[in-house]
C-alpha cells in the first residue's frame, strides 16, 4: 500500500496526509484554557513550519479556546492551510458535551466558528453526528435536514466545503445527494476497525478518510503486538500506530493531537516509517476491543 505524502481531495485538491488535530490545546477534559499557552502557540507554528497544511479543530474545543489559538497563532493565515472545523454539538457550562444540530444551531456554530477564527469563509465544515451509548458511534438515521442547513451557508459563501464525522455508509450517500462531501472523519485506529469498506467507497471517489483517535484518544492505545513491532523496527508505538493508518488506504489523512512540540514532531517522523510486509501482518492480528467512555474527538 502507498504511503505517497499527499492525497489530492476532490475538488480541494493535494493536502498532506499528515496532519494535526487541535483538540489536546484545550485543558483538561478538552474545557477551559490551556496549562501552558505559549506552548500551544509554539505548537501551532511548529506543526505549519513542520509542512502540515491541514488543522482540524471545532469550536466546541474549550469551547472556542483552540480556534482563538489557531487565529493568534497563525494569523495572516498561510495560503495553503487549510483549517476543518465540526459542528453538531455544544458544551455546558460543567464541560458536559451535548448534541445542538438544529438548523438554527447549526447556523450559530458555524458563525461562532467563523468569528473565533476570525475568517470570512470556513474551509471544510464537518457535521458531526452519531452518538450511541459512548456518544462518538454511527446511529442510523436522516442526515438531510442537518447537511442540508450546511449546504445553505455553503451556497451563501460562508463555507467552501464540507464533510461528515460519525456517519455510516447510508449517511454519506444521503449527503452527497445534497452537496458535495470531501471528507469523512470517524473512529478508526490499529485497534478499533471496521470502516475498511467506507474507506475504499471513498478513496474511490477521491475523497478524504480522517480517522480520530489515532492514537486512542482519552484511552491511549495498548497493545502487545504494537510495542513489540515497535521494539523490532527501533520506533515508538505511537509512530508504528500512525504508519499503519498511512499504509491502509492512500485516501487516510491523519490528525494526531498534542500540546507539546516535542511530541509533535515525534508524530510526523511517523509519515517517514516504512512498515516491512511482516510487520504489517503482524498488526493485522490486533483485534477491535478498545472501548472508550467519553465522547468527543
Amino acid at each position: 500500500m502507498t504511503t505517497k505524502s499527499t492525497f489530492k481531495v476532490n475538488p480541494m485538491g493535494n493536502v498532506n496526509r499528515m496532519g494535526y488535530g487541535a483538540m489536546q490545546l484545550a485543558g483538561p477534559g478538552v474545557f477551559g484554557p490551556p496549562a501552558d499557552r505559549a506552548e500551544a502557540i509554539r505548537v501551532l507554528r511548529t506543526a505549519v513550519e513542520l509542512g502540515v497544511d491541514h488543522i482540524d479543530t471545532a469550536d466546541f474545543y474549550g469551547p472556542h479556546v483552540t480556534n482563538q489559538l489557531i487565529r493568534e497563532a497563525l494569523t495572516p493565515y498561510p495560503q495553503e492551510l487549510v483549517i476543518v472545523t465540526k459542528v453538531g454539538a455544544v458544551r455546558d457550562d460543567k464541560g458536559a458535551w451535548l448534541h445542538a444540530r438544529e438548523p438554527a444551531q447549526l447556523v450559530a456554530q458555524v458563525h461562532d466558528n467563523l468569528r473565533n477564527l476570525g475568517v470570512d469563509t470556513l474551509d471544510v465544515v464537518n457535521l458531526r453526528v452519531g452518538g450511541g451509548s459512548a456518544g462518538h458511534t454511527p446511529v442510523p438515521g436522516s442526515v438531510a435536514e442537518m447537511f442540508g442547513a450546511l449546504a445553505e451557508l455553503r451556497s451563501q459563501g460562508l463555507i467552501r466545503h464540507l464533510g461528515l464525522s460519525v456517519v455510516d455508509a447510508a449517511q454519506v450517500a444521503e449527503a452527497q445527494a445534497i452537496a458535495p462531501v470531501v471528507t469523512v472523519q470517524n473512529w478508526y485506529n490499529v485497534a478499533h476497525r471496521g470502516d475498511e469498506q467506507l474507506i475504499a467507497s471513498l478513496a474511490a471517489q477521491d475523497i478524504a478518510y480522517v480517522p480520530f483517535w489515532p492514537l486512542g484518544g482519552f484511552d491511549p492505545l495498548q497493545s502487545e503486538v504494537l510495542d513489540s513491532v515497535a521494539a523490532r523496527l527501533g520506533a515508538t508505538p505511537k509512530a508504528v500506530a500512525l504508519a499503519w493508518l498511512l499504509h491502509q488506504s492512500p485516501n487516510i489523512l491523519l490528525i494526531p493531537g498534542t500540546s507539546s512540540v516535542a511530541h509533535l514532531r515525534e508524530n510526523m517522523a511517523a509519515a517517514g516509517l516504512k512498515l516491512p510486509a511482516d510487520a504489517l501482518a503482524e498488526l493485522a492480528g490486533i483485534a477491535a476491543g478498545t472501548t472508550m467512555d467519553q465522547p468527543g474527538e
